[in-house]
């Protein structure tokens, strides 16, 4: 035996690499999210500034997506972004995404205000109001969409199909049958998110497979059912754009009209969430007796993130304006309320729920 080595001491690493081995042992794992992105037309900027605080956080990672609408959008934007570039990538491709759509119109010449206070100009919402009584048929014949032209320009979705960095649910409603279709990552095409986002009185149906589809949001604002069964982390973030509670009742016309819209955009997405409350209350407690169902359910964690106490999200014609200076606000008030619920809850993650969903939905 060599006299001048030292011999491992009882405590200490015998070596660099044990060193090395039970460092990593000890980090804490990198928590998982599934994120729910509902939609709501430009109040989707808010959606990307929760992302964009989320994006900043190291110790979340995130493996399913799913979303209606603009949540469609910004989760295939999110997705592309970071099989390009990684965390930086996803957050330079939001970013250029959401000011690409702003430059699609001169909204400074067709709304008033700024901030919370922005609307709709007179003049725009009579040409608005006007429109209404016209087919997206007559109103717009040759089917132009700049929104597809941005999409592909920005979008690689071939190279989405075959090696998207997450699980990617895209909600869009079949014309004929009312029936939810939720398309995969393997599935994308420009038509389907065009599809996930077509309204019927302003675009054309999108037609997929000899089908007509609309705007995902009628069906589910969004899918989360997908996130239950198809992911293996037991985290689900929601994104709420539409008030859980919105002070007075409507009286106008324009308000009763606006209100029926916003309901049916939210009733299926509450119809779930109840669902998954009752669901697991109802579960059997019994370890022995517990199915996969059932321990699933009492897996799940569920937390949140809403747009409560914006004014300027509780009216319908602000998902019309898509002007540089209120996208950017919108998206500054996300980044706000993320980084308060990071603040508050980032270490409850992979730990317990932090929103009460039985209070929540009743």
């Amino acid at each position: 035996m060599n006299d001048n080595a030292i011999p491992p001491q009882r405590g200490r690493f015998s070596s660099l690499a044990d060193h090395a081995l039970l460092t990593r042992w000890r980090r804490p794992a990198p928590q998982r999210l599934n994120l729910a992105l509902q939609g709501g037309g430009s109040h989707g900027a808010f959606t990307w500034g929760v992302l964009d605080a989320l994006l900043a956080h190291p110790s979340l990672q995130f493996e399913g997506l799913s979303g209606s609408s603009a949540g469609a959008m910004n989760a295939v934007v999110f997705a592309n972004g970071w099989m390009q570039g990684g965390r930086e990538g996803a957050r330079l491709g939001l970013a250029k995404f959401w000011s690409d759509v702003a430059r699609q119109m001169p909204w400074g010449s067709m709304t008033q205000g700024e901030g919370e206070a922005i609307s709709l100009s007179p003049a725009s919402k009579l040409i608005a109001n006007l429109a209404s009584y016209f087919s997206p048929s007559q109103l717009n014949p040759f089917d132009l969409n700049p929104l597809r032209d941005l999409l592909i320009a920005q979008v690689d979705f071939e190279q989405l199909r075959a090696r998207s960095p997450f699980k990617l649910f895209v909600g869009t409603t079949q014309a004929n049958t009312g029936k939810l279709r939720v398309f995969r990552e393997t599935e994308l095409t420009v038509e389907v998110l065009l599809a996930s986002a077509c309204l019927p009185k302003i675009h054309h149906s999108v037609e997929i497979d000899g089908e007509p589809y609309w705007d995902g949001g009628y069906s589910a604002n969004p899918a989360v059912f997908p996130l239950f069964y198809d992911c293996d982390s037991r985290d689900i973030l929601l994104v709420l754009l539409s008030p859980l509670v919105r002070e007075g009742t409507p009286h106008t016309v324009e308000e009763i009209e606006a209100r029926i819209v916003e309901l049916s955009f939210s009733a299926n997405f509450m119809r779930e969430m109840r669902m998954f409350s009752h669901a697991t209350e109802f579960a059997t407690p019994g370890f022995l007796t517990l199915g996969k169902l059932e321990r699933r359910l009492h897996k799940m964690r569920f937390h949140m993130i809403d747009s409560s106490q914006l004014p300027c999200l509780h009216r319908t014609e602000t998902k019309l304006i898509a002007h540089t200076p209120f996208l950017e606000f919108l998206r500054e008030q996300g980044r706000e309320r993320a980084a308060h619920w990071l603040s508050a809850h980032a270490g409850s993650v992979g730990q317990q729920s932090t929103v009460d969903m039985k209070k929540w939905l009743t």
